[in-house]
């Protein structure tokens, strides 16, 4: 079995791509998850200590969608290629 060491380079134009998609993403993500912890703790009646809570698993659920999403984008747009 042979292997081929060719060298790869940065594809900056995908970089950048993904890049300003995850900061457009993840400005609507965890502003959602700040504002939605917010309104569900009114909404249940919680104090401002279940509201921090409530506010740090929805970021959590955040961080495990801006990671599937990276884990997408790299796949669909590669970071290096040949040449």
């Amino acid at each position: 079995m042979t292997t081929s060491t060719g060298s790869r380079r940065i594809n900056w134009p995908s970089v950048i791509t993904v890049i300003s998609a995850a900061i457009l993403i993840g400005a609507e993500v965890f502003g959602a998850a700040f504002a939605g912890g917010w309104a569900l703790s009114i909404l249940f009646g919680l104090d401002t200590f279940g509201e921090h809570v409530l506010q740090v698993v929805l970021f959590l659920c955040g961080v495990a969608v801006m990671a599937a999403f990276m884990r997408t984008a790299a796949r669909v747009e590669p970071f290096t290629r040949r040449g």
